[in-house]
């Protein structure tokens, strides 16, 4: 029948106004029960349901059935509805259950047994205006007694007097919503913006908050790499702890987050696996079944900075509208915060770079002139035997006049005439990073030394740039990083900094690699101090492809980046091509840890004191952690540091397979590998030693001049250290 106006009563008005003075509360589930029984025993039905219609939203919506109040609100769009029929003839309509909302059907069926045969829908227009705000329906009313017609006249006079209660009852609770979401807001802006100091802190808090307001399963969040064109998304399942996130990356084009980062529009998915965007490949890995997504834009403005992505309503529901209007609300907060610790990391990163800088100041003096003046006219030719060859061990020259040969070898490959540098400005460059290194046992401005020369020797001795294996720029960079690998390093790892909270720490650690970072942001520091820049007489391009080189080859000597990449880089045994430039850099970066350990492919005498340097410092720094109440590990504590077993160990899993791989790939340095496997020997023979005299203390057998006798009258067995042509 047409939503019109009727003429007759065709109800008894006393029951109308029975219940009409009933409709006095404030809640409109209260309201529906009430209305849903009158008609129920008016029409005979078997239960009775009212669907009001959010004419802004164009969805329908179910609260109560009969009586039953339902525990989560079902939303539905109208257009996918068979309701729809109903709103757009304004008239009633006859239907079997099959065709309503499948959750809908499931609800019903549960409410009402045995399982519905029909149902009846009445639109219920506007007093005023001419379209439906609210559909009854009948299921399976008394057809015998009723017709369609006078069930539709029964609703219709019904609503004539109880509708305009019914609209502001449901106007108030909006409202009550409203207000209601506005304090839950306030109070999700309070608790988010107390996490502003810990970005990582903040986003699990953040995607908390969602999930609780929409009440989902699960809830990740992706943050736009401009640089990269990626969202980088730190995935927070359920109850995630901080230790378990894990960081996947994705194309900003790819996925259900890629579209939603490109458009800036919510999209709402009711049944995931249907939707194209929809990768199930997640769920057969995990196990999880996603059902339904919620996935919103985080703007800065007007810019989409990321991406949240809600999973699975609870209750085997859907997000509806309500959700969707959450989360946009819930997104500006999260932009806002995202911002907010952004900035707040950047101001304490500038607050920790200046600290260093203030410290790296007081601590090391100025280059002046003179000493610059002094290096340029050295009187001395510097002409070393054997200076060149693989064999020579740089330790053996004066501290002195490291400063003299740095520059001498730079000159010598002629990168001053490739790249256009002043010998004024490489010779303060190299004075200058010389002061850069502080006084420790090993990491000293002398490692620095003979790991700029061991990459002099690979240039030299393989013809890198000749046969093609690296370009001109490459080795500069190579020879700069190797000069400033190690700049301002404290005798103390990673691991040490992030234990002790250190300064550094704060400034690095989200990233990793705590000390590498820093000698490259010491090495850029260098760099553009005044008169220092050795790179100023390249091209733009050429510049900043250099620096980035310089950056990946310092995190090279981290020996945790070693392990990543090594497997790639043996790759290049059977596929190494000379014009790709990522084969050629994970070439650079194998030169760059060979570089870093060259000690290890010198004379007994070289490889031993070296071990001393270096358990100096693990010893200084494991006492340290004792005095600190931490336990070093066995490396680092002087009462259980067995040192063979330790060299013995660390030469065959890094060392000889490092040298190895490049004695493969390059026969002429085939004494390197002889010379680390020769030092093993060494070791080997020293365990000897240590073993019956390990009650003294191993450190100090370091310095036994006993130890060198042993050793080297079992070496004298072989026909000496191996050499290279």
């Amino acid at each position: 029948m047409a939503c019109s106006t009727l003429k007759h009563v065709s109800s008894d008005p006393a029951s109308i106004l029975q219940l009409c003075s009933t409709l006095y509360d404030r809640n409109a589930r209260e309201m529906q029960i009430k209305i849903n029984n009158h008609l129920k025993k008016q029409t005979g039905s078997s239960t009775v349901f009212l669907v009001p219609l959010l004419k802004e939203t164009e969805e329908a919506v179910v609260q109560v059935i009969g009586e039953k109040v339902l525990q989560q609100e079902m939303r539905f769009p109208l257009s996918d509805s068979y309701l729809n029929t109903t709103v757009q003839c304004r008239c009633s309509v006859e239907g079997i259950p099959s065709e309503l909302d499948i959750e809908l059907l499931k609800n019903l069926r549960a409410t009402i047994e045995p399982e519905p045969r029909t149902f009846l829908n009445v639109p219920v227009c506007h007093p005023e205006e001419n379209y439906a705000v609210l559909v009854v329906c009948l299921i399976d009313y008394d057809e015998k007694g009723m017709t369609e017609s006078a069930c539709a006249n029964l609703v219709t006079e019904l609503f004539r007097y109880c509708l305009g209660t019914m609209l502001n009852t449901f106007a108030y609770e909006e409202e009550k919503r409203k207000r209601l979401q506005c304090q839950s807001m306030l109070a999700v802006a309070k608790n988010i913006f107390s996490h502003l100091g810990d970005l990582t802190d903040l986003l699990r808090e953040i995607m908390g908050e969602a999930r609780k307001l929409t009440n989902a399963e699960r809830c990740s969040l992706f943050l736009l790499d401009s640089e990269h064109d990626h969202l980088v998304a730190n995935i927070f399942d359920g109850e995630t702890s901080k230790e378990t996130l894990k960081e996947m990356r994705i194309a900003k084009n790819q996925g259900i987050a890629g579209h939603v980062a490109n458009t800036g529009e919510v999209l709402n998915i009711r049944n995931a696996y249907s939707h194209p965007l929809f990768y199930k490949g997640i769920d057969e890995i995990t196990g999880f079944k996603t059902r339904n997504i919620l996935c919103f834009p985080i703007r800065k403005d007007t810019d989409v900075i990321g991406v949240a992505q809600l999973c699975n309503k609870k209750n085997g529901l859907y997000f509806d509208v309500l959700d969707e209007e959450v989360a946009m609300v819930f997104s500006a907060y999260c932009g806002i915060s995202i911002m907010h610790s952004l900035v707040y990391r950047k101001i304490q990163e500038a607050q920790a770079r200046n600290q260093l800088i203030n410290e790296l100041m007081m601590y090391h003096m100025k280059v002046g002139d003179e000493d610059v003046e002094l290096l340029l006219a050295c009187p001395n030719s510097h002409n070393t035997s054997n200076f060149s060859n693989f064999t020579f061990s740089p330790r053996s020259l004066p501290w002195e006049e490291m400063a003299c040969y740095t520059f001498l070898m730079f000159t010598d490959l002629e990168l001053d005439v490739l790249f256009n540098i002043r010998r004024e400005t490489l010779a303060r460059f190299i004075l200058f990073v010389e002061k850069g290194y502080r006084d420790t046992p090993y990491h000293n401005w002398r490692h620095a030394f003979c790991t700029v020369h061991f990459a002099f020797l690979l240039i030299k001795n393989l013809d890198l740039i000749k046969q093609g294996f690296i370009t001109p720029l490459e080795s500069l960079a190579l020879m700069v990083s190797c000069v400033c690998h190690d700049l301002d390093h404290r005798g103390t790892t990673n691991s040490f900094q992030t234990q002790s909270g250190t300064v550094l720490a704060n400034l690095y650690s989200s990233e990793g690699s705590i000390m590498e970072r820093h000698h490259f942001a010491q090495a850029v520091c260098m760099l553009n101090t005044e008169g220092c820049n050795i790179l100023d007489g390249i091209p733009r391009e050429q510049y900043t492809k250099c620096l980035d080189l310089i950056r990946d080859l310092i995190l090279a000597t981290d020996l945790a980046s070693h392990f990543r990449v090594f497997e790639e880089q043996q790759k290049l045994l059977v596929e190494f091509q000379k014009h790709k430039e990522d084969q050629r850099r994970l070439l650079l970066c194998l030169f760059m840890t060979a570089c870093d350990l060259s000690d290890q492919t010198k004379h007994w005498s070289v490889a031993r004191q070296t071990a001393d340097l270096i358990y100096k410092e693990f010893f200084t720094q494991g006492d340290m952690e004792k005095t600190m109440g931490s336990s070093p590990v066995e490396s680092m504590d002087r009462d259980k540091a067995y040192i063979p077993s330790l060299q013995i160990q660390f030469l065959d899993n890094i060392v000889i397979p490092l040298y190895g791989l490049i004695s493969e790939l390059f026969p002429e340095a085939e004494c390197l590998v002889k010379a680390a496997k020769l030092n093993r020997e060494g070791w080997t023979t020293a365990d000897a030693l240590f073993s019956t005299q390990w009650d003294r203390g191993g450190h100090e057998l370091l310095s036994n001049p006993e130890l060198d006798e042993q050793v080297m009258a079992k070496l004298k067995q072989h026909s000496g250290m191996p050499s290279c042509k």
